[in-house]
């Protein structure tokens, strides 16, 4: 209930003081310069009469009030140019000296609109003036909707009435050209924003409703029957159509449910919309009085209610500049009303100056969404990066203990291997070399022994140099070895390489992936040694293009032996094939042996990436 009390003071206090601004008085020439008496002559009747004054006539093109006055030039005068100031007129007016025009308002397109308050002044011939007595015609002509005005007139020399022409120039045709410059940037950025922003409507709503306000800013008031004055009458006329966009665009903007109804708070503007595209001009001002002007006010009404709503149960600075500036607008509206029914002595009308206050209200409302907006994603942003760096020093601490973890499972698996590695084939030939001399065996089968030990030593030691993934390094130091054992017993090693590569480079070769390798081909070698009688082993090393388009490399060993039958073959060397796949299947390879009267072939198609852990084992 407070926050209630304290808005509606400041609401309060907001009219009064625009009122307050608004009773203040226009620029003015000094007194001595003012012609208020006047002779006016209307519809046949002539009486005197006291400007400012406001005519019976609402539409008098053919038959305008003429007002007759008088003024004093002497020629001490005659160095300086005289002028005739009106700073307000309602619609458009003819001004004779001695019987001379010097001034028709209805040529200047700005002067047209009723709802300006444009001045004009007009320099009067020095051959017009005369010694004495200079009469002094106004012809007012009136196209509605609402009746004639004439603002006090003012007549003496142009550098006494210029500043205060210039001044009303400024205040009442420059700002609003400025304000109608703002609207139309407002305009842009808020389609803009409508499009990058397509699930908030608002935006779009605000930036139609300022359009319409720039389109009727800048047209004229058509004085007569043109391709595009019946567009100007509806553009003109728009201001219902403008509310309600606005009003529209705070329901929106603060959360409202749209309801069906809504819709008939744009019933006035599209009537005036129709009356303008199908009727006459003159229907369309007086639709205008009867229809635009009650829904602009009533939009404030529900503008300054919504406002109201925001400001005081959300807490919402937008809604409490906008309601401060539907507040200053209500008040112009409310004066501008008073001056339509003539209750008013001056005929300023002031709305649209206030409208400026609704646009700095929704600029500063969109400014500081804008800005409250950046400070969340600010302060969302810290909190991001402040959780992020803190997970990146856990995900690092994690990371080195698994990489610590990992290089000791590495170690240990390493350590495994090389103990299985020296345990299968070295342990084994030391223990036979051990056994052959406390037998009292002959020196050449310990010296076999001896020599089979020693290859497999080598082969140990050969796995653990780093061959960069190149298993054709490692296939060379074997091919030595291949020939070396196939040398004593007659026999031929063909060495063929099909792809001029080779094998592929494999980044992620280990020595373990390489001794599982090499003791298959040597597990194939001594196969075709023993039991084959072959003259000629054939190594064929090349590299397949899969049907993934992944490269795999292949080793063939071939002898042109006299065969077995596989099928009978594998039962009485089930051990030593059983060892052959298992080493094919921990380096994830693929084993495949072929055996005819034209010998034996032993494939060994390797995987297009080795497997990081035994594959087997898996």
């Amino acid at each position: 209930m407070p926050g209630l009390v304290w808005y509606i003071v400041l609401q309060a206090l907001i009219a009064v003081i625009w009122a307050v601004i608004l009773r203040l008085p226009p620029p003015e020439p000094a007194p001595q310069y003012l012609l208020s008496g006047f002779t006016l002559r209307e519809a046949g009747v002539t009486r005197p009469v006291t400007l400012p004054h406001f005519s019976a006539s609402r539409f008098s093109m053919d038959d305008p009030p003429l007002y007759s006055g008088r003024f004093d030039w002497t020629g001490a005068d005659a160095k300086r140019a005289w002028s005739v100031l009106l700073p307000r007129f309602t619609n458009g007016v003819e001004v004779s000296v001695n019987g001379v025009v010097i001034l028709d308002s209805r040529r200047d397109p700005a002067a047209n609109r009723p709802d300006r308050n444009t001045p004009e002044i007009a320099v009067i011939p020095a051959s017009v003036l005369r010694e004495g007595a200079n009469d002094l015609a106004i012809r007012l002509f009136v196209w509605g909707p609402i009746t004639g005005f004439l603002d006090r007139v003012f007549v003496g020399p142009d550098e006494a009435l210029r500043p205060s022409y210039d001044a009303r120039t400024l205040l009442f045709v420059t700002l609003p050209v400025v304000f109608s410059a703002w609207q139309a940037i407002l305009a842009v950025i808020l389609g803009i924003m409508w499009v990058m922003r397509r699930h908030e409507p608002a935006y779009g709503v605000l930036a139609a409703a300022m359009a319409i306000g720039v389109a009727q800013a800048f047209l004229q008031t058509p004085m007569g029957e043109s391709p595009f004055s019946r567009v100007n009458v509806v553009l003109i006329s728009s201001a219902p159509l403008e509310s309600a966009l606005v009003l529209t665009f705070a329901l929106l903007f603060f959360g409202w449910k749209w309801q069906r109804w809504a819709f008939l708070m744009f019933a006035p503007g599209i009537l005036l919309a129709l009356g303008g595209l199908f009727g006459h001009q003159t229907l369309s001002r007086a639709l205008f009085l009867f229809l635009g002007v009650p829904m602009v006010g009533v939009s404030l009404l529900v503008l300054a209610y919504v406002a109201a709503r925001a400001a005081l149960q959300r807490q919402n600075v937008a809604g409490l500049l906008l309601g401060c500036a539907a507040t200053a607008m209500l008040t112009g509206w409310i004066f501008d009303l008073l001056s339509v029914f003539q209750l008013m002595p001056n005929r300023i009308f002031v709305a649209r100056l206030s409208y400026s206050a609704l646009l700095v209200a929704i600029g500063a409302g969109l400014t500081w969404r804008f800005a409250s907006a950046l400070n969340q994603v600010d302060g969302f942003a810290g909190r991001l990066v402040t959780r992020v760096r803190e997970a990146e020093d856990k995900l690092k601490a994690s990371f080195a203990r698994e990489e610590e973890r990992a290089r000791a499972a590495a170690l240990a698996r390493e350590r495994t291997r090389l103990m299985r590695d020296l345990h299968d084939g070295l342990g084994g030939q030391l223990v036979s070399i051990v056994a052959l001399s406390e037998r009292g065996h002959a020196g050449a089968s310990v010296g076999d022994a001896a020599r089979a030990a020693l290859k497999d030593l080598r082969l140990v030691i050969d796995s653990m140099d780093d061959i960069g993934g190149d298993l054709m390094l490692a296939l060379g130091s074997w091919r030595e070895r291949a020939m070396a054992q196939l040398r004593p017993h007659d026999m031929a090693l063909h060495w063929h390489a099909v792809t001029a590569q080779g094998l592929p480079v494999h980044p992620e070769l280990r020595p373990w992936h390489v001794i599982q390798i090499v003791r298959l081909l040597d597990e194939g070698l001594t196969n075709a040694v023993k039991h084959a009688a072959t003259r000629t082993v054939t190594v064929t090393i090349e590299t397949l293009a899969g049907a993934d388009g992944l490269d795999r490399g292949r080793i063939t060993v071939a002898d042109d032996g006299r065969g077995f039958d596989v099928a009978a073959g594998a039962a009485k060397a089930a051990r030593g094939l059983r060892n052959m796949r298992d080493r094919a299947a921990r380096c994830g390879a693929e084993l495949e042996l072929d055996s005819d009267a034209a010998g034996t072939r032993v494939r060994l198609t390797l995987p297009h990436r080795f497997p990081d852990s035994d594959a087997a084992a898996i």
